[in-house]
């Protein structure tokens, strides 16, 4: 726009410029010719001046009265009703915007007085249509325009190519860094772009191998120490039970040992759920579609018989339309037993415990106590148990923190709330199948 606007006023000044330069040629050339008048050299003179201005010229005599005419009029008609004529005739030049009603349009008309001794002897015109001049105008800021927006054209082009190769390696590292958030650790990102890419890079890659590195050590040390726990436990099992062998008919003896094996089977399930904690998040199984209400009926089926040693009603409520979701059937049965678990344990004798399938979900509703105020996020976490467990329910605390990860490393998620009318409902909600697949 300064261009445009700067380029209208150069061409307009140049208009006038060279209006006023010509009308100066043609009187300094004409100064011989007009008194006495000889037509022919002035109206070569005029028809000259007329081409490079690309207007009409007019040569006039001391009273106004037309000597030459570019345009071919016949001499002897008067223009001293012209203000600009007028002046000039008094030895004064100018030149005016105004308009003409014989052409009935704006024109630019430019006169000087023809000189001898400094005595005005006639006067030339210049006159050149004011809309010729802003059509030209028009045209240069056209042209200007056009090449303004090819300079812009490429300009968005280069720009957008410049864009895409800053973005595709941040577009590399995004994605990456979603694989590595999915349990991928062995991803890594081509080191390339420019060094700020490529330094962040060989970050991410350095990263991601000091992540895994440092998780394999935790899950080895836990295997480790689990594997090392099993064997003095079994032993020690062992030896209660030769001792229970020794002590028939001693009950505060038999008592004693039968407790101590208890806690020896309840550390042991520790150990082994402690085992499986530390590996939650490796996706070890492949992700498949699972059609939620078989694997209900499977729960139940795996849990019939010890609701039945509790006198609890164990069943599954059907659902209208599809049930599946995404996740790896053995993680998808050990998150569903951890909460059908929960739910005889603390279901009282002739309750009853229903397992409800929908698309994306599995819900385990009991009648059991329920939660108290605030504890719908605490019992997640690993060793807490609630203050339902203050009964006396046996249990290791681990079993909700390890569904709840199972099924997150799926994009899934386990929610607890109390019903109305009492008892609990505990709900995996997995990512439909269509979305994963």
């Amino acid at each position: 726009m300064p261009l445009a606007l700067s380029l209208r006023d150069r061409v307009d000044s140049e208009v006038k410029g060279q209006a006023r330069s010509q009308a100066e040629v043609v009187a300094t050339s004409a100064t011989e010719f007009v008194d006495p008048p000889q037509g022919v050299p002035l109206q070569r003179i005029a028809e000259r001046s007329a081409e490079s201005v690309r207007g009409r010229v007019i040569v006039l005599d001391a009273q106004g009265y037309l000597l030459a005419d570019s345009a071919g009029s016949p001499s002897g008609r008067s223009y001293d009703d012209r203000p600009e004529v007028e002046a000039a005739l008094q030895g004064n030049g100018e030149q005016i915007t105004r308009g003409s009603e014989t052409l009935g349009e704006e024109i630019l008309a430019t006169s000087v007085p023809i000189l001898d001794h400094n005595r005005p002897i006639g006067a030339v015109r210049i006159t050149q249509s004011v809309e010729a001049v802003n059509k030209a105008v028009k045209t240069s800021i056209l042209d200007i325009a056009a090449l303004a927006a090819v300079v812009l054209l490429l300009g968005i082009v280069a720009g957008a190519l410049i864009a895409q190769q800053i973005a595709r390696p941040i577009r590399r590292l995004d994605s990456a860094a979603r694989r590595v958030a999915e349990g991928n650790l062995d991803t890594t990102v081509a080191v390339q772009g420019s060094t700020e890419q490529r330094s962040l890079a060989r970050a991410f890659n350095e990263m991601t191998q000091r992540i895994k590195r440092l998780l394999r050590a935790q899950q080895d040390f836990v295997a480790d120490a689990s594997h090392q726990l099993r064997t003095p436990l079994t032993g020690l099992r062992l030896r209660l039970e030769n001792l229970s062998e020794g002590s028939r008919g001693d009950a505060p003896t038999e008592r004693e040992l039968g407790a101590a094996m208890g806690e020896i089977d309840r550390l042991s399930l520790i150990v082994d759920e402690l085992l499986i904690l530390s590996r939650a998040g490796e996706h070890e199984l492949p992700g498949e579609r699972l059609d939620l209400h078989v694997a209900a009926r499977r729960a139940v089926e795996r849990w019939r018989a010890s609701a039945e040693d509790r006198g609890i009603e164990l069943a599954v409520e059907a659902e209208a339309g599809l049930s599946e979701g995404w996740c790896a059937a053995p993680d998808l049965e050990r998150s569903l037993d951890s909460l059908v678990e929960n739910a005889l344990t603390y279901s009282p004798p002739g309750s009853s415990v229903r397992l409800r399938a929908a698309a994306g979900r599995i819900a385990v509703l009991d009648e059991g106590p329920g939660l108290a105020a605030g504890e719908e996020e605490a019992v997640f976490e690993r060793f807490s148990r609630g203050s339902a467990a203050r009964s006396g329910a046996a249990g290791t605390g681990l079993g909700l923190a390890i569904a709840r990860e199972l099924t997150r490393q799926w994009g899934g998620e386990v929610r607890l709330r109390n019903r109305d009318g009492g008892g609990l409902e505990a709900t995996i909600e997995l990512a439909p199948a269509e979305v994963r697949s």
